[in-house]
């Protein structure tokens, strides 16, 4: 089996429809074993995107946040929530809810803020009977692939993402931006570029555009960098999208993603989108105590439906300000 170029000391396994593998003896101490050996596991995302590490023996919370700090320094805190989290430690959260049985597709942490995570810790203390990989997709192999015209339209004009926050789906309020008080949640709009609009029934919608296309901050290649079809409407289940139609409006979903001009973006685009990611994915089942590190600006991350209990904490960390731009004129509030 093929071996990186940049391997030593480090064994890794390239297989084209898995992402990259280091399998290592169950060391004494993991928070140790990742500290001696960060510079080279660190190596390895950058040329690869993702590493999934298997035998590390990763058991619980304060374990994995040992390791996370170790690896990577300070945790990056979550803001602008689309779902409530469970906190399992600093900067360590539970997986986004999400139905078993649905698949939550591929997307970049956060990329809808001005600083995103750099890198991604996802740590598997049990892993599901069946299903429920965190799968991976190359996001400069994504945008070379896409048709041409999509991908210079939304390097062109960016994506816009709205929000309608409300106290029946999704984060609240107090989850999203850690505060319910209106003068602190303007503030906080102002400063990140979100135009803000208060309803009269109190409740809040947001818009915020955001660059699609970015270059990686180290390497300088361009990566298709986005939420887009994550997002929206088009990738909900038929009877979930109609169910909040139905309730909200079409203007009042709880989230939905645009070009950034604002036109309204059909389901063949996102199934485009989808297919795209899914024709570039590369997954390889949970076990118990794996590790996955994730480049969060390289690599798109995904995940599949799944039967069981799973358990799979996540980590932020190394917040970036993505180049290109962020199509964030001064917000404006109303």
């Amino acid at each position: 089996m093929p071996s990186s170029s940049l391997a030593a000391p480090l064994d890794v396994e390239l297989r084209p429809d898995r992402p990259a593998m280091l399998r290592v003896a169950p060391p004494d101490d993991p928070v140790s074993w990742a500290a001696e050996h960060r510079e080279a596991l660190r190596a390895q995302v950058t040329e690869h995107g993702a590493l999934l590490v298997r035998g590390l023996g990763l058991a619980d919370p304060e374990q994995v946040g040992a390791v996370l700090t170790r690896l990577a320094g300070e945790p990056m805190a979550e803001a602008e929530a689309f779902a409530p989290r469970e906190t399992a430690g600093p900067g360590l959260y539970a997986s986004t809810p999400w139905p078993a049985n649905q698949p939550m597709c591929m997307h970049h942490e956060l990329s809808y803020r001005l600083r995103v995570p750099g890198l991604m810790l996802f740590a598997c203390l049990t892993a599901p009977e069946s299903g429920g990989a965190t799968a991976v997709a190359d996001a400069e192999e994504v945008l070379k692939a896409l048709p041409a015209d999509l991908a210079r339209r939304f390097e062109q004009e960016g994506w816009l993402l709205t929000r309608s926050y409300n106290d029946e789906i999704g984060a609240s309020l107090a989850e999203s931006f850690g505060t319910a008080d209106r003068a602190a949640i303007e503030d906080y709009c102002r400063a990140n570029g979100i135009d803000f609009t208060w309803l009269a029934d109190g409740s809040l919608r947001t818009r915020q555009r955001r660059a699609a296309v970015v270059r990686h901050p180290l390497t300088g290649r361009r990566c298709w960098f986005n939420q887009i079809a994550f997002l929206n409407e088009w990738t909900l289940a038929p009877e979930v999208r109609e169910y909040l139609v139905d309730e909200y409006g079409p203007d009042g979903l709880p989230f939905n993603t645009r070009y950034g001009d604002g036109g309204a973006i059909g389901a063949d685009v996102v199934e485009c989108l989808n297919t795209t990611y899914e024709e570039h994915t590369r997954r390889e089942p949970w076990q118990d105590g794996d590790l996955l590190l994730v480049d969060n600006i390289r690599t798109a991350h995904s995940r599949e439906p799944f039967t069981g209990e799973r358990r799979v904490l996540v980590g932020m960390a190394e917040p970036r300000q993505v180049a290109d731009g962020s199509f964030t004129p001064e917000a404006s509030g109303r």
